[in-house]
């Protein structure tokens, strides 16, 4: 029973993640352009490079959580290799954005 449940609620929640993380990649694309473009208007040099890497870190968050939870649903080895390669892709992603957030963050001092 609790079998069934799980088999019928997870593709939802998923999916709630999955649209998350869009949201979050959608959202901040459009206030890092919006930033960059009052920056060219009032020609101060603003760090939309950090907050767009921040907004892309956090949304690949959502997207880890998605796949994790994908997961328990994996019928056969096959479906976890893959699985398994596309959190392996997705958190080597998420450690370069890092890598480069801290960058900028030395260069911005």
């Amino acid at each position: 029973m609790l079998e069934r449940m799980i088999e019928l609620c997870l593709p939802t929640i998923i999916g709630v993640c999955e649209l998350m993380g869009i949201f979050v990649v959608a959202v901040t694309t459009v206030r890092a352009f919006w930033r960059y473009c009052w920056g060219m208007f009032q020609k101060r040099p603003c760090n939309v490079k950090f907050d767009l890497a921040d907004g892309l870190a956090t949304s690949l968050e959502f997207k880890m959580a998605a796949e994790i939870l994908k997961t328990v649903l994996v019928r056969d080895l096959n479906e976890l290799m893959v699985l398994g390669a596309v959190i392996l892709l997705r958190a080597l992603l998420s450690l370069l954005i890092h890598v480069e957030m801290k960058g900028e963050k030395h260069e911005s001092r």
